[in-house]
């Protein structure tokens, strides 16, 4: 069975940082594309940042500079760390992990930029 398990989301200021993490369990995780995706209220998912099983990382124009990802091959673990926040970053965060063939989904972990 496959799982994709975030956490580390929550409320933050304006200009504050987290970091999410996405535990997979249930695949080859070596080989999945990992990719973090948001949906804001009212608004369609969309990619925020991706990493290939070779490090080629793909980062939406929205969050260049200011959000990072890393992925820990050992411990099937992706982690998205967030910088310099902004209310407009508030949404629910997905994990992903995705081949040619496969594509599955974490439930998400809310993230709330607010003073």
């Amino acid at each position: 069975q496959v799982q994709l398990v975030e956490s580390g989301g929550g409320l933050v200021q304006p200009g504050g940082s987290l970091r999410l993490s996405c535990e997979a369990s249930g695949i080859n995780f070596e080989i999945y594309t990992m990719g973090w995706y948001r949906q804001a209220l009212g608004r369609q998912r969309e990619l925020v940042i991706s990493v290939t099983d070779s490090g080629i990382v793909d980062t939406a124009d929205s969050v260049k500079g200011r959000y990072a990802v890393s992925r820990d091959n050992a411990q099937n673990t992706v982690t998205l760390q967030l910088n310099s926040l902004k209310p407009e970053d508030t949404a629910v965060y997905y994990c992903n992990a995705r081949t040619t063939v496969a594509d599955y989904w974490g439930k998400g972990t809310l993230v709330t930029v607010s003073s």
